[in-house]
């Protein structure tokens, strides 16, 4: 919980940040902040209900705070970047027997892209990749990183007994009914999203990403909570693929969502940004979707919409994973 609140803190998607607590809660404010080195600023403040009076009081100290926030967050200006300065997170939801032959290899062609220009990426959900893992193993960056990650399978082999449950369970109803009958069906489509390039890091749950090019950041299989980790780890644009139509939107980081089939494209146009069907109807190759979807990648940091932004729902996530024995 910590790193994720100190993720968000430092997130360039933020223009200014106004943490808040109860005042007695484990999670200590001033523990947070020391812990990790942040000072409250001109776009970084933070209160405590019980110290401000109160709940009315709490609330109008906030808006106190965020009006004196504002000149600063106006005065900010778009400026041009490369794309060595993007973090791509690589998310599936609501997977089908399509996943892993249109929609998740032509991801993986646009992180093979990004990478090639300096950028970063960030692939989780440690459960969804069981069964698949070699391929990431096989190609680490070093031993170190390739150790870090069987540790983390083996942390959810344990942890799974203990829990009652398992890691190679069946796949959810959703999956079933789109065709996949086996987790190790979803796995091997799961790690398509990470591309051909090299594994350079592996991350815990919401830490900061230190190396360009692919990570992987463990968390369950569940996207929000995955996602919020990989927001806190640094990622500022999402791709998300989905066979059944997943209507997923995650301020502040803009969400791309990819399709499987066409199907599902048009059903769920107002949700959906790209079809990767056309892959299947053979107007398009993998690669040549995976230039597709980097260039709408590259629009959507510049400023483009997505169609979740554009429905503007409130579709604001923030699911932290919760591990432990009180939630």
């Amino acid at each position: 919980m910590q790193r994720i609140l100190r993720g968000y803190a430092l997130h360039p998607n933020f223009g200014g940040v106004l943490l808040i607590g109860l005042g007695c809660e484990v999670m200590q404010l001033n523990s947070l902040l020391q812990e990790f080195g942040l000072e409250q600023s001109e776009c970084l403040r933070y209160l405590t209900i019980q110290e401000a009076g109160g709940t009315r009081a709490a609330v109008e100290s906030s808006l106190s705070m965020l009006q004196e926030m504002m000149p600063k967050v106006a005065s900010y200006r778009r400026e041009t970047c490369p794309s060595s300065e993007l973090t791509l997170a690589l998310q599936c939801g609501g997977s089908d027997a399509l996943s892993g032959i249109t929609a998740n290899p032509a991801l993986g062609a646009a992180v093979d892209r990004l990478v090639s220009e300096g950028g970063a990426a960030i692939l989780s959900e440690t459960p969804e990749i069981y069964g698949a893992e070699h391929l990431l193993v096989s190609r680490a960056r070093d031993r170190s990183v390739a150790e870090a990650l069987i540790e983390r399978i083996e942390w959810w082999e344990r942890y799974t007994r203990a829990t009652g449950d398992a890691l190679d369970n069946n796949p959810s109803p959703g999956n079933k009914m789109g065709g996949l009958t086996t987790i190790l069906e979803k796995s091997l489509g799961a790690v398509a999203k990470g591309g051909s390039t090299e594994l350079s890091d592996v991350v815990r749950y919401g830490e900061l990403i230190q190396r360009k090019g692919l990570n992987f950041m463990d968390s369950p299989g569940f996207d929000p909570a995955s996602v919020t980790g990989q927001v806190a780890s640094g990622a500022n644009v999402i791709c998300f693929t989905t066979g059944r139509g997943s209507a997923f939107g995650f301020k502040p980081v803009p969400s791309l969502k990819l399709t499987t089939n066409s199907q599902i494209f048009q059903r769920m146009n107002e949700d959906m940004d790209i079809n990767c069907g056309d892959i299947l109807e053979g107007t398009i190759d993998v690669q040549g979707k995976g230039e597709e979807i980097f260039q709408a990648v590259l629009d959507v940091a510049s400023g483009s919409k997505t169609k979740s932004e554009l429905l503007d729902y409130g579709s604001n996530e923030f699911t932290p994973w919760q591990v432990g024995a009180v939630v």
